[in-house]
């Protein structure tokens, strides 16, 4: 109820992690618009970019839109999230590499589409997008001109069928990168590998970037050597699920070589593979590296012969020229620098900054590529000791660890049958229309009675049940619920109080809270509790409630706003208690103890003002007329 139940966590996706299998080249799906990535653009004033849907696991296949984060007509900048995407293990926000305008929206929010496909389209000029949305000004190309669908490589692999193994791919960094580079491996065969852990450094045609994997085990083989390139979706590396499996995999062989992702239909004016491909604005086809050196050193790329898929030129290509012709052994660490607005920060990094809003600028990153990760954050929190961060190597991926570290639950879980009724409940009242009104109570006097009473017996539970249910005698609608086209009274005053248990939520009932006194409610309360740890509650012990209360006080809660129940009205939360400095009405100053309580009600049957009275009164019983709690 409220904050005692577990959200879904929508963790950030940089899009390192969005690879595309090299199989899924832009699928169809049906009942959905689609755009042709081979219609001509010369109607347009600028280039456009697709979207695609990323695989955010190595066993995803289709993903559903949850949520856009941009709207038609919305600028978007490199490196912006512009979608929540649902997929087989978590939602994840997924960034743009393009910079532009979102000019269509081809899958609309809550619908389901494949792997690879065209979800949206970004135009680099703002005028482009209504000609984009209307499908205006756009042709399509010659039969000659027309790329494609790539069909699946024949695999020549043997692959071993009684090892537990997993096959890291090349990524797909962005949506025109058909090929890609490792830069550098950050793990050796033999390493544990952990699910979130960078792995490797991928050079694509627009960035170098690290790509984490989902999967753990060991490193057990390096197919695509640092330096060498591979297609999207290519084996560039193995692990195992067992360390002894490792020698055992070695002796078998994974296809890594680098091959053409799409083909070209025989044409007189075909271009060769060894020379670069021309469009009519006279570019030519280079990786981003090669197009920054070529910048750097003056080289017009036209001159340059390149050596990649269908003669794309590489960096290697740009440094030859520069030598006279001759081979140059390239620093393998990336000099790439982060566009502007862009955070060099590993995602666990981001996460962390965020939740303790730290701003992620002021601090020096030590990762690769100066990246800022987790550790960085912790040590401007004070978390860990503070090294000199000179003397730090950028090729260091993390600090040892001198603590033991716990085995954490991982993967999905079946729940049992309270936690699926909770999600149930959960899910039934959110077609509710709710308010929440909050208030502060001074807790002073209250605190005094608990004092005195505590001896007897009496729990803070009792005496929250019996303001509660004082208070509630005053205003009945407040205890009613809601039915179509009527209010529902009730005469009896039944107290619902959450309680944690092991595995899940349970609401035991304190039956006319009003009319028992505080140590029979204190007798009933640890009764209940009793029997809810051990799961042996009566139906009508836990399912009869006309008001609920959800008290997350002891563990240092300050205030929230709980979920309201399906078919209660309302529900109180109540925060602990906290010194307040106040100024009295002469204006000197004192402190004083205060909790915020929140109350949720239906706001079919129960306005704000029906909201503030009751707490009105509850708040005079426990400030003022303490004494009446005993009557």
């Amino acid at each position: 109820m409220g904050p005692s139940f577990p959200k879904y966590l929508v963790a950030t996706l940089t899009i390192v992690q969005a690879f595309v299998p090299l199989h899924h080249v832009k699928p169809k799906t049906p009942n959905s618009k689609t755009f042709n990535p081979n219609l001509s653009q010369h109607a347009l004033k600028g280039a456009t970019h697709e979207i695609s849907m990323p695989a955010l696991s190595s066993t995803m296949t289709e993903g559903k839109i949850v949520q856009w984060l941009k709207e038609v007509g919305d600028e978007i900048n490199s490196g912006d999230a512009v979608m929540v995407v649902e997929s087989d293990k978590a939602d994840m926000d997924v960034e743009s590499f393009e910079g532009g305008y979102l000019a269509s929206i081809l899958v609309k929010e809550g619908e389901t589409t494949k792997v690879g496909s065209t979800v949206g389209i970004i135009v680099e000029n703002k005028e482009d997008i209504n000609a984009v949305a209307n499908g205006e000004g756009l042709t399509k190309n010659s039969p000659s001109e027309t790329v494609q669908e790539a069909k699946p490589i024949e695999s020549s692999s043997n692959k071993p069928t009684d090892i537990e193994f997993s096959e890291i791919a090349m990524p797909a960094l962005s949506s025109t990168m058909t090929e890609g580079k490792i830069v550098q491996y950050l793990k050796s065969v033999g390493d544990r590998v952990n699910s979130g852990d960078a792995i490797m450094v991928v050079e694509s045609d627009k960035a170098d970037m690290e790509y984490e994997v989902f999967d753990e085990g060991y490193l057990a083989m390096i197919v695509v050597e640092e330096g060498s390139s591979a297609n999207v979706g290519a084996t560039c590396a193995v692990i195992v699920s067992n360390e002894a499996d490792i020698e055992k995999i070695q002796k078998y062989s994974f296809d890594g070589l680098l091959t053409p992702a799409t083909t070209l239909p025989p044409s007189p004016a075909a271009p060769t593979p060894t020379e670069p491909i021309s469009f009519t604005d006279e570019r030519v086809i280079a990786s981003g590296r090669a197009k920054k050196l070529a910048t750097e050193l003056g080289i017009d790329l036209k001159t340059v012969q390149g050596s990649g898929p269908n003669g794309r030129v590489q960096s290697e290509d740009v440094m030859k020229v520069r030598n006279g012709g001759k081979s140059d052994a390239i620093n393998k660490r990336s000099t790439w620098v982060p566009a502007a607005g862009v955070i060099n920060a590993t995602p666990k990094a981001k996460a962390l900054a965020k939740s303790k809003k730290v701003d992620l600028s002021s601090i020096q990153g030590t990762g690769n590529f100066n990246r800022v990760t987790e550790d960085d954050v912790k040590r401007a929190l004070g978390l860990l000791e503070k090294t000199d961060v000179k003397a730090v190597s950028v090729e260091a991926t993390s600090v040892p660890s001198y603590r033991d570290v716990p085995d954490l639950p991982d993967g999905p879980k079946a729940m049992d049958g309270m936690q699926k009724a909770v999600a149930k409940n959960m899910e039934a009242g959110m077609d509710v229309p709710v308010f929440r009104v909050s208030r502060r109570i001074k807790t002073d006097a209250f605190d005094d009675l608990y004092r005195q009473l505590k001896p007897l017996g009496v729990t803070v539970s009792a005496l929250l049940a019996k303001a509660a249910a004082l208070a509630l005698e005053s205003h009945p609608i407040v205890n009613a619920a809601y039915a179509p086209g009527q209010i529902v009274y009730r005469k009896d005053i039944n107290v619902s109080m959450a309680v944690a248990i092991d595995g899940g939520l349970i609401t035991p009932v304190l039956p006319k809270a009003n009319l028992l006194s505080l140590l029979d409610l204190s007798a009933k309360w640890k009764e209940l509790v009793m029997k809810a740890k051990k799961k042996s509650l009566k139906a009508e012990e836990y399912n009869s409630g006309t008001f609920f209360i959800s008290n997350l006080g002891m563990f240092g809660v300050s205030d929230f706003g709980a979920l309201l129940p399906v078919g209660a009205g309302s529900i109180l939360a109540i925060g602990g208690a906290l010194p307040t400095v106040v100024q009295r009405p002469d204006g000197s100053f004192t402190t004083v103890k205060e909790m915020t309580v929140t109350i949720t009600c239906d706001h079919r049957h129960i306005y704000g003002a029906d909201a503030a009275e009751f707490l009105k009164t509850f708040a005079d019983l426990l400030e003022n007329n303490c004494a009446r709690l005993m009557l």
